[in-house]
């Protein structure tokens, strides 16, 4: 009885862990985000960095790695890829900004340069931890192509009055917060979007011998959609819970 006990408090304490390192993830994700709106990056190198940053810590521990370092790293990194090359710089004093809100912009001396030498240090060890794989394929293009065709299927007021392409490209764009982004092709992270925009303002598609899902995507299945839907819903939880 004693030996079950311990084993359920150790379960309970890895849950508690495990929940903990999601919520240091969540928040990270979204500096990146922010971080990158305030540079100017584009849609696909922010997904990008966020990319970058759940690779690198699907094998790396944060009681190892500072995440907020490696994930200013991974936005230098990001602009490097998608070739919108970001200077060090800026990278720096934007993010300086964002933890030091009222100070001036960091002065050319020990502390900068020894910040710069930390990220492109960094950089270098993602590189090795992802064996310099950093081109990924994004669901963003794959969204938008289901867009069109659901456009094409409804009629013009039935598009006009619901957001269902701002909704699902918003879930898209959320989904970056979370491991959810990594763990599943991207078609089928785009398709759970969008089904779950569709369901959102009870949008119904003509239906024919295949559901629509199965029409866009051949290879998906029910109980996927459910399980990315399931994993998109525990991010939003998770956005409720780093408030």
């Amino acid at each position: 009885m004693q030996a079950s006990t311990s084993g359920a408090n150790n379960e309970t304490r890895d849950r508690r862990f495990t929940e903990n390192e999601s919520k240091i993830h969540f928040k990270v994700c979204r500096f990146i985000m922010e971080t990158g709106v305030k540079l100017g990056m584009r849609s696909v190198p922010m997904a990008t960095a966020c990319v970058v940053y759940h690779k690198f810590f699907k094998s790396a521990s944060l009681q190892v790695y500072e995440p907020y370092l490696v994930a200013m790293s991974a936005i230098y990194l990001a602009g490097k890829v998608e070739e919108q090359h970001l200077r060090t710089r800026d990278i720096i004093n934007v993010c300086h900004r964002h933890f030091h809100p009222e100070s001036d912009p960091l002065e050319l001396d020990g502390k900068f340069w020894e910040l710069r030498d930390s990220i492109v240090q960094c950089e270098l060890l993602i590189l090795r931890q992802l064996n310099f794989q950093v081109t990924f394929e994004h669901p963003h293009k794959y969204l938008l192509h289901f867009l069109l065709s659901v456009k094409s299927l409804l009629n013009r007021h039935a598009w006009s009055r619901t957001p269902i392409a701002e909704t699902a490209l918003a879930m898209l764009k959320d989904s970056y917060h979370g491991f959810v982004c990594v763990r599943h092709k991207p078609q089928h992270l785009a398709l759970t979007c969008l089904y779950l925009a569709l369901q959102m303002y009870g949008v119904q598609l003509p239906r024919g011998e295949l559901e629509w899902w199965q029409v866009f995507c051949a290879d998906i299945t029910k109980d996927d959609i459910e399980t990315i839907m399931n994993e998109l819903l525990q991010l939003y939880d998770m956005e409720a819970k780093c408030t």
